[in-house]
């Protein structure tokens, strides 16, 4: 929810999933390193592209995947309270970033002064208010969901701002920001009305993944750690194991949409396993190589890409965690997300430095 899982700091991405310290430039969602803000640009572009770039948009097409992933492993099919608990999502997502920034400010005044409140292009209160605005803002669709939703999403929104206030720079940052993203997919699942139960082993695995990611960007300024970004290789590699594995029994209503009217358990048809695999290579695909580029020559810019890798295999895992639940569709829509951010990202990008 807060910055580095979802993306690294000076990046256009979770989990809540979602942010640390540091910041990479063009880390999150195929972003691109961006150039200082303009002396004095047009006004109203000035603003919006403050807020663009304080809230860091292109990385909100990592978040409704964990309410999608969620539903499918309730075994339930998405309606338009998933559609609240998305929404929901995004407001809280988006109050870390801001908030982030907001207890950054003194130290991004000396390291990072482009940055939005230090330039001055937005004060300091009206990013505390934006992200009190948006936590609000998040609780009340949670509970236009139901109380399920919100007896999630009260302690996803404490943790974000735990972790952004107090947690990030301690050992239990990352365990913060792991809790976040798993927080946010069974938002997903309890406010679909399957219960979180049954969601919990792939809020576990999304947990890992953000752990591993995060803790690889506690280095990502100053790079000479090779022992996180091989932690998170071989967590990538044991995480996309157990995902592409058949479950042996598919949550109870996707069971019966599978095969109506047969009696007892029914495992996943080949057509769901194959899915499942392609998407469990593709997240593989995007983190293990950065990681291991990392693990070889640790030094700051690897690290970032490493950190950006992590970001972006987000999304193939929450695809595959849907597929794994016989969610075809769901899946598909999820793994959607991908390239749709990279190009969101890409033209972010290209406005801003049209300005400059």
């Amino acid at each position: 929810m807060s910055r580095t899982v979802a993306t690294a700091r000076d990046t256009a991405g979770g989990s809540p999933a979602t942010a640390d310290a540091p910041r990479a430039p063009g880390a999150a969602s195929g972003g691109t390193a961006r150039p200082p803000a303009p002396a004095e640009p047009p006004a109203d572009t000035s603003r919006a592209g403050a807020w663009a770039e304080l809230l860091r948009l292109p990385a909100l097409f990592t978040v409704p995947g964990d309410a999608l992933a969620g539903a499918a492993a309730a075994g339930a099919r998405p309606g338009p309270r998933t559609l609240l608990a998305i929404g929901s999502s995004l407001c809280l997502y988006e109050a870390g970033m801001a908030l982030n920034d907001w207890a950054d400010r003194v130290e991004d005044a000396a390291e990072r002064p482009h940055r939005p409140l230090p330039s001055g292009r937005i004060r300091p209160a009206a990013a505390l208010t934006a992200a009190g605005a948006l936590t609000g803002a998040g609780l009340a669709l949670a509970a236009c969901a139901g109380r399920p939703a919100l007896a999630v999403a009260a302690p996803l929104a404490a943790t974000v701002w735990a972790y952004d206030l107090a947690l990030k720079h301690t050992p239990a940052g990352p365990a913060a920001m792991a809790a976040a993203r798993g927080l946010d997919l069974l938002l997903g699942a309890a406010a679909t009305g399957g219960g979180t139960r049954a969601a919990l082993p792939s809020a576990a695995l999304l947990g890992s993944h953000t752990l591993a990611v995060t803790a690889v960007s506690r280095r990502e300024t100053t790079g000479g750690s090779v022992l996180a970004p091989l932690a998170a290789l071989a967590t990538t590699g044991v995480l996309t194991g157990l995902v592409a594995r058949r479950r042996t029994r598919l949550p109870a209503g996707r069971r019966a949409a599978a095969a109506p009217g047969l009696p007892g358990p029914n495992p996943a048809p080949a057509a769901t396993d194959a899915l499942t695999a392609a998407l469990a290579a593709a997240y593989t695909a995007t983190a293990a190589r950065p990681y291991l580029h990392a693990v070889l020559n640790p030094s700051p810019p690897l690290t970032q890409r490493a950190v950006g890798g992590g970001i972006r295999a987000t999304v193939p895992l929450q695809a595959a965690l849907a597929a794994r639940s016989g969610a075809q569709i769901t899946s598909l829509l999820v793994a959607a997300l991908a390239p749709a951010g990279r190009r969101f990202a890409r033209r972010a990008a290209m406005r801003k430095v049209s300005i400059t």
